[in-house]
């Protein structure tokens, strides 16, 4: 008799309880446990075969890309909680304050810088909600542009580098963080650059939506802006393009440029005379927290991968998915509304540890397909990883915009969870719609020209583009 199906039954487990508000680790570590013993109980397992666990953990636990993770968080962390951040946002304010919308600008370059160093979006929605909402809706913004531009820019981590999310993303397709760095880069500055131009859009044909800053707030005096542009709005800016830069030129790994943007982001707080005992407490907090649940749930995720294999749960999934009508368009247009659907529900590591490993040998078979016999070995990896790092691109572009999305949207929960009583949930739904639309563009054009993906990374390794 066949029990083929416990594999299906093992995954719709997952996600039931995952509905019903389980904790994601517990919920995938508990369905593997129940699947494990049920399995063995049919004659589909041997109890020797669960023997692999312990050595998959010891492999986790000695991930050297992996240590990234804590270190972006503890650099974001360090930016937000010691004030830097909200004094960025009030000296870009105050330099955009002659421009309609400027405050608006402000919120979305310093929600992108925000967010890239964190790359967690209940983060960095919620600071900036708490730090600018109240500022904008005091100088006469209009509530949906005010929701609109915070919820957009605290999504922009998914793809923004450098990002907790491009680490777990390079580390789950199996492909270079640093090449997707690059390859991210671009979208990144893409999705940052059509918000910007939306709120200059929107200002200039509606100026009651987006006043300039009063006049009294904006004239500080030249030598007193000078001053405030020199302490506190170049040295954060200075430290992300270093950590880049040093990935980007080959200096240093992702790993080596968090530590890196760690050390200098206490260097910052310490400068800026914020580096206290609570503080730090704050930070350390607030990164052992996330690391913490990142760990759990690889370790969950990584138990559920293993029986799920031994029951041939992934042999089924990979016959499915590479015998879609379409071929590769076909499984790309499956797994991205699978993606974002499940985004309206589980965070991004969920979907990273759960849905990656079942799409890559997937995209690994229909490469080789397209490739044909007739290709080498060589030129079939290329291939792949090409393929990889655009699909990783798309990947993030997707699920940022899936967590705008009304109803269900992540982002908007979390802006709701923070926001004042006169902001009704009706004026976020309809703030995040334009900036929807705006990402839908961008991931078209994405997809539609995976150049945008390949340029800089092949200007780095001196390598061509391949489409997808």
């Amino acid at each position: 008799m066949s029990y083929d199906w416990l594999g299906l039954g093992m995954f719709g487990g997952a996600l039931l309880l995952l509905s019903l508000g389980y904790p994601v680790a517990f919920a995938l570590g508990g369905t593997a446990i129940l699947f494990g013993f049920l399995g063995i109980g049919v004659g589909e397992l041997s109890p020797n075969f669960l023997g692999n666990f312990p050595l998959r953990v010891f492999n986790i636990m000695s991930n050297y890309t992996l240590l990234a993770i804590p270190y972006f968080i503890f650099l974001g962390s360090m930016l937000e909680k010691t004030g830097i951040a909200e004094r960025l946002l009030e000296t870009m304010g105050i330099l955009f304050g002659r421009v309609r919308g400027g405050l608006a600008l402000a919120v979305v370059f310093v929600g992108a810088l925000l967010a890239a160093s964190t790359g967690v979006v209940a983060a960095t929605v919620v600071a900036m909600g708490l730090i600018s909402l109240p500022i904008m809706l005091r100088y006469g913004y209009s509530k949906e542009l005010a929701t609109g531009v915070i919820v957009a820019s605290g999504t922009l981590g998914q793809i923004i580098p450098p990002s907790v999310v491009l680490v777990v993303l390079g580390d789950q397709l199996g492909i270079s963080v640093g090449d997707l760095f690059l390859g991210s880069l671009i979208p990144g500055l893409m999705m940052t650059g059509a918000f910007a131009l939306h709120v200059l859009i929107s200002a200039w044909l509606r100026p009651d939506i987006a006043p300039a800053l009063p006049t009294e707030i904006r004239e500080i005096g030249g030598k007193a802006l000078g001053k405030r542009v020199l302490t506190v709005m170049i040295p954060p800016l200075l430290l992300i393009f270093l950590v880049l830069g040093s990935i980007f030129f080959g200096v240093a790994t992702p790993t080596e440029a968090g530590a890196v943007g760690s050390v200098g982001a206490i260097v910052l707080a310490a400068l800026n005379r914020q580096l206290n005992w609570t503080a730090l407490k704050q930070v350390c907090d607030a990164t052992l927290r996330i690391t913490s649940m990142v760990m759990f749930i690889l370790i969950g995720s990584t138990a559920f991968s293993l029986v799920f294999r031994g029951l041939h749960g992934d042999r089924l999934m990979l016959e499915l998915l590479t015998n879609l009508p379409g071929g590769q368009w076909g499984f790309l247009i499956f797994s991205m509304l699978a993606v974002f659907i499940l985004g309206f529900f589980i965070d991004f590591f969920e979907i990273a540890f759960i849905l990656i490993p079942i799409f890559v040998p997937a995209i690994k078979a229909l490469v080789q397909q397209q490739m044909g016999s007739d290709a080498s070995i060589a030129e079939v990896d290329k291939a792949i990883q090409d393929y990889l790092l655009w699909y990783g691109v798309v990947l993030g572009a997707n699920l940022q915009t899936s967590f705008l999305t009304p109803p269900f949207g992540f982002a908007l929960f979390y802006l709701r969870g923070v926001a004042p009583a006169e902001i009704k949930t009706e004026d976020i739904y309809r703030g995040a719609i334009p900036f929807i639309l705006l990402q839908l563009l961008v991931l078209v054009l994405i997809i539609a020209f995976p150049e945008i993906v390949h340029f800089l990374p092949s200007l780095s390794q001196g390598s061509g583009v391949a489409s997808p």
